[in-house]
């Protein structure tokens, strides 16, 4: 026996993800990844990270509500949270809060289509998306 070990790998979990984009003028069809939502069933986990590059959105449109764009990107993290201004979507279950946040919708800040994958630690899974789609 090794000590302080089990010898079991770590279980990896299916998840699923999505890019949340901001898409600062419809007419130009430009859109900037500027966060991710990672939803894990078996863990009852729903986790946004978003980082909003701020000189890039300036440059695809100067005249981009910064302050909006912030605040809809803070409103999904407080979802996935159930926080304060996640509002009725604080009592709904992870996967219904999560299903509300990609769902199809026409405002500056949208997700992308959902991806599926496997890891050990969905919520670490959400900050490596996050350096890799998005910083």
């Amino acid at each position: 026996m090794s000590g302080g070990t089990s010898g079991r790998a770590a279980q990896r979990e299916v998840f699923e993800y999505a890019l949340l984009r901001v898409v600062p003028r419809i007419e130009r069809g430009e859109v900037m990844n500027a966060g991710v939502v990672v939803y894990c069933r078996a863990r009852s986990l729903v986790v946004a990270r978003t980082h909003l590059d701020e000189t890039r959105l300036r440059a695809l449109d100067p005249r981009a509500d910064l302050a909006g764009v912030r605040a809809a990107l803070h409103a999904a993290e407080d979802v996935c949270h159930g926080g304060e201004a996640a509002g009725q979507a604080a009592a709904e279950s992870p996967g219904s809060r999560f299903r509300w946040l990609v769902a199809p919708r026409s405002t500056v800040v949208q997700a992308g289509p959902v991806h599926t994958g496997l890891t050990c630690d969905p919520e670490a899974e959400a900050g490596r998306l996050l350096e890799l789609l998005v910083r």
